[in-house]
């Protein structure tokens, strides 16, 4: 089992944070830009990369549609969970609504993506795909909804469905069903652009982490972290008994429901006003302690 920890941790957690490193120690001293960079992969490079992966997906519709109902199912409890712990803690409107974002909203891209190739190889990231742009979806939903308490849900409803990675997905999915044939210059520069979205996105990560400056750690940055961590994985295991899921599709779909919580957050806490110090220091800190998690979780499943 030592074995074990010590292969994963160095050979599938150290290359990810390693890029993760280089950016928040590169980036203030290069002047990256982390809007620039998360504007980049957002608009260009997350779009090539569903798309060049759709496109080649072989996996059933019915497959496709099992997967999105389980991830999403596992999201809103784990969004449910949070609503919960905050609320027996007796926590104000704005710290409960802080719980519910921070739960629903991991960081299942820069990490999830990269995290799960190295763990289950190249066969599992179509899958890891499938379940990163439905918790996409799920997320920005509940989350913005969450943040702006009951004003913003419906815009947050409509405006989820025009983010560039999910338009990607139409013309993706007609190619890959009637198996149109594409220019090979077309599919070069898509397979271009998707090979640097992860690296790209890790260091944009370290980026927008060394740009933090207020940190302020308390009892709920723990538990909320544990909630988004360990309580993910927890739900996620739990929740593939009845779905009937195995192998690459359990196990990318725990790995991405593991993840630590997004630097989108920290984001979207500052454009609503929702405590942006309290949800920007469990950012930081999530994303350290699932070293240990993901290793962990890794391991165990």
């Amino acid at each position: 089992m030592a074995t074990q920890l010590f292969s994963i941790f160095f050979n599938v957690i150290t290359p990810v944070f390693a890029l993760v490193v280089i950016g928040y120690f590169a980036g203030p001293r290069l002047g990256l830009n982390a809007r620039t960079l998360s504007r980049f992969a957002y608009f260009i490079l997350i779009p090539a990369f569903v798309f060049d992966v759709i496109r080649t997906f072989d996996v059933q519709a019915t497959a496709v549609a099992k997967m999105t109902l389980y991830i999403t199912a596992v999201h809103l409890l784990l969004a449910g969970a949070g609503w919960g712990v905050a609320t027996l803690l007796r926590r104000p409107p704005k710290m409960v609504a802080a719980y519910v974002l921070i739960a629903i909203f991991g960081n299942v891209g820069n990490f999830g993506l990269p995290l799960i190739e190295f763990r289950l190889g190249k066969d599992a990231i179509p899958v890891a795909t499938v379940y990163f742009l439905a918790i996409l979806t799920v997320s920005f939903v509940v989350g913005v909804a969450a943040a702006n308490w009951g004003k913003g849900g419906v815009k947050a409803t409509t405006a989820v469905f025009k983010t560039p990675a999910l338009l990607a997905l139409v013309p993706a999915f007609i190619i890959n069903h009637f198996d149109l044939p594409l220019p090979l210059a077309l599919t070069r520069s898509t397979g271009l652009l998707a090979g640097a979205m992860i690296p790209t996105m890790l260091v944009a990560l370290g980026v927008q982490l060394a740009g933090m400056k207020t940190f302020r750690f308390s009892g709920d940055v723990l538990v909320s972290s544990a909630i988004r961590l360990l309580g993910g994985a927890a739900l996620a295991v739990i929740i593939a008994i009845p779905f009937g899921l195995t192998g690459v599709m359990r196990g990318a779909g725990i790995f991405q429901s593991a993840m630590p919580a997004a630097v989108l957050t920290s984001i979207i806490a500052l454009e609503y006003d929702l405590l942006p110090d309290f949800v920007t220091t469990t950012v930081l800190f999530s994303t350290v302690a699932s070293t240990i998690t993901l290793t962990l979780v890794m391991a165990l499943v």
